[in-house]
């Protein structure tokens, strides 16, 4: 397995590396497997948050043998120091006596030494205990991220990056590396827009300070993943024509599924149902027509247009109008599609 050094952190992860998201939507045999798997395979470094529920607790008791051999990241959502240090405590317990990267999860602000919210100080207190060894940050919010980066108070940043990138986006990768921060991309696939994960691979991997962490849930993915690694495919005139083509039809806004609209008070699940025609066209679409599905989309008629979504999307959507289109075209879809 190829390494790369990951920015000022000095720590040589794994290419190839496991987003553990959807180790909570899985059994424990399952995520024992994909695990074990993933570190037989040569990934060393595997990424957790608090708010993932059991991923914490998963990535450290199913690689607890091999700790000294693995680097774990994982985040706080806290917005506070207390909260900050409750949330910290849990993952400890989770994960064992150090984490290796430690991020602030999607803050729509910049936690600064002597803040009034007391979050920067209490990482570097937790760094200087020996609770955690680097100080990091993961965001959707493009220049609260270049800021960050640029202010040398962080050593990674985790950020979305996938063959959709725009050009203002790219350049964030010269600006880590300029600053010699390390760059942990998320969603490479889009939050599954991308269906062809081998453009999607050689994109990325033109990038040596970039580090992917790939979601994975299905065995099949972790394998056709690795099987990259042991061949990288190359970024050649096909390759451009696959994602030439996404970036086509995808070109207009469509939701990245960041999360930051949520909670929505009418408890519409916006990640999901905002996308939900490009799912339809993109994915297996037998999996959305089902009763369970009509009714989470139907909780759009809910919509009072409070103005939180709007207010709190990185990427200024008009979400609830993309709602109600997604709503229409599913609708039509469903009838269309019933069995």
């Amino acid at each position: 397995m190829e390494k790369t050094r990951l920015g000022k952190t000095n720590l040589m992860v794994s290419r190839t590396s496991f987003g553990a998201l959807p180790m909570q939507r899985v059994t424990d045999d399952e995520a024992r497997a994909l695990l074990r798997t993933a570190f037989d395979g040569g990934i060393n470094f595997y990424d957790s948050a608090r708010g993932y529920s059991t991923s914490d607790y998963r990535v450290g008791h199913m690689l607890a043998d091999v700790r000294d051999q693995v680097i774990i990241a994982t985040k706080t959502f806290a917005s506070n120091k207390e909260e900050f240090e409750k949330q910290l405590d849990e993952s400890l317990s989770d994960i064992g006596s150090y984490i290796d990267i430690y991020q602030f999860h999607n803050l729509p602000f910049f936690p600064r030494p002597g803040g009034s919210d007391g979050l920067y100080d209490a990482m570097l207190k937790a760094k200087e205990e020996g609770k955690i060894r680097h100080i990091s940050f993961s965001s959707h919010r493009l220049e609260l991220a270049k800021e960050m980066v640029a202010s040398g108070l962080y050593d990674t940043v985790q950020f979305p990056m996938s063959s959709l990138a725009t050009d203002e986006e790219i350049e964030l990768i010269k600006l880590c590396k300029e600053h010699d921060v390390g760059f942990i991309a998320m969603k490479a696939l889009a939050g599954g827009l991308l269906t062809n994960a081998k453009s999607a691979f050689a994109f990325l991997r033109q990038y040596e300070n970039v580090v992917p962490i790939w979601g994975i849930e299905k065995m099949w993915e972790l394998e056709e993943i690795l099987s990259y690694e042991k061949n990288p495919p190359i970024l050649d005139d096909e390759m451009w024509e696959v994602i030439n083509k996404d970036r086509k039809e995808l070109s207009s806004g469509f939701c990245r599924a960041c999360g930051y609209c949520l909670p929505c008070p009418a408890e519409i699940q916006i990640p999901m149902t905002a996308r939900m025609a490009l799912l339809l066209g993109r994915a297996r679409w037998q999996s959305f027509i089902t009763e369970e599905w009509q009714n989470e989309m139907h909780k759009i008629r809910n919509c009072t247009d409070c103005g939180h979504c709007i207010k709190n999307c990185p990427y200024n959507l008009d979400t609830p109008a993309l709602l109600r289109e997604n709503l229409e075209f599913y609708e039509k879809f469903a009838t269309e599609h019933k069995a």
